[in-house]
């Protein structure tokens, strides 16, 4: 997970592929449509007298990016989505664990390494919570390799995933780290990003509006199945995600380190340095976007070259882009589509 270099590369060569065509992300249009159905139910029977829904309703947010993903990433319906889900249930163990990870990663990396010379206690925290994820990834990857085995396949259209990685590499320990990776950054990062857009859908009527009159007309049938053809058709919805990521990024930005000295806008930068590409800010920098504190979708469905390409950046870019992008794309679009 924490790998670089080579060892990194090595590893990203090998899913790269399977995760990053479009024609794998298809095929989870009816599964994460399903998903997301099951979420809006749930959401009708959380609400009370006056229609609200409860302060916790980000955790049922997790809980439902969780349960998409657990059925790209591991084959499976981990349950996230039942009402009688306790504190302390293999799910929102899963979903404090992704949390805790995610958002202490950089204190580890960045802060005093004093965990690679003694096990700190946020250290021995970590390392529990990572072969926590193992194990489990572990459990539904070997259940997954048990059905291959017996599963008649006939092209790799028939194969998930995660059966496509088993089947090509023959090591579930790469299928364990790509779940990994995916459950990891996916789990927090979608939930977040999904919470601000249905934040500033509810409180940008016009732009609601504009939506819902747009998801209407693309898909004016709601029992109709979804398909990947209509939602891409959802031209001002998708404009209006790319705005709420320029204006209200998800992450500060993109951290690398440097492999070898550089020189960055006159600046010597010396090896081994951690340099931050900070979205949060660039998004809002008038010499990137025109009148840059006014919330535009219309400026995404533009042509005018006023645009700078990297005004969002919500995934990052070059060959550490982030692996799940096309499937965090696919949940919230169908996310949208079905609210």
């Amino acid at each position: 997970m924490i790998r670089h270099g080579e060892q990194w590369r090595r590893f990203r060569s090998k899913v790269q592929r399977p995760i990053l065509q479009p024609q794998t992300v298809k095929k989870y249009v009816a599964p994460i449509e399903m998903v997301t159905e099951d979420f809006i139910k749930y959401m009708e029977k959380a609400r009370d007298e006056n229609g609200d829904l409860p302060h916790e309703f980000d955790n049922d947010i997790h809980r439902w990016s969780l349960e998409c993903i657990g059925r790209v990433a591991l084959d499976t319906r981990l349950g996230c989505l039942s009402p009688d889900l306790t504190s302390d249930s293999e799910t929102q163990r899963i979903i404090d664990a992704a949390k805790f990870a995610l958002r202490n990663v950089a204190v580890l990396e960045l802060k005093a390494p004093y965990w690679r010379y003694i096990p700190t206690p946020l250290w021995t925290r970590y390392v529990n919570n990572m072969n926590f994820f193992v194990e489990l990834c572990s459990k539904y990857i070997n259940e997954a390799l048990e059905r291959l085995k017996t599963k008649k396949v006939t092209s790799e259209n028939d194969l998930s995933l995660l059966e496509r990685v088993l089947r090509s590499e023959g090591d579930p320990k790469i299928a364990t780290v790509m779940a990994l990776d995916l459950i990891l950054v996916g789990i927090d990062t979608i939930s977040m990003a999904v919470c601000s857009i249905l934040y500033q859908a509810a409180t940008r009527l016009k732009q609601q509006e504009k939506m819902a009159e747009e998801i209407r007309r693309v898909l004016p049938d709601p029992s109709k199945p979804l398909s990947y053809s209509d939602l891409d058709k959802l031209h001002y919805t998708k404009a209006f995600v790319r705005e709420v990521f320029r204006m209200y990024s998800t992450v500060i930005g993109n951290g690398r380190t440097l492999q070898e000295d550089d020189v960055i806008c006159g600046y010597h930068i010396p090896k081994g340095v951690q340099v931050v590409f900070p979205t949060i800010v660039t998004g809002n920098m008038s010499q990137f976007v025109s009148d840059p504190e006014e919330f535009k979708p219309e400026r995404w469905l533009e042509n005018d070259g006023r645009l700078h390409p990297f005004a969002s950046l919500p995934y990052g870019f070059g060959a550490r882009i982030c692996l799940g992008r096309r499937f965090a794309d696919l949940e919230i679009q169908i996310l949208l589509a079905k609210v």
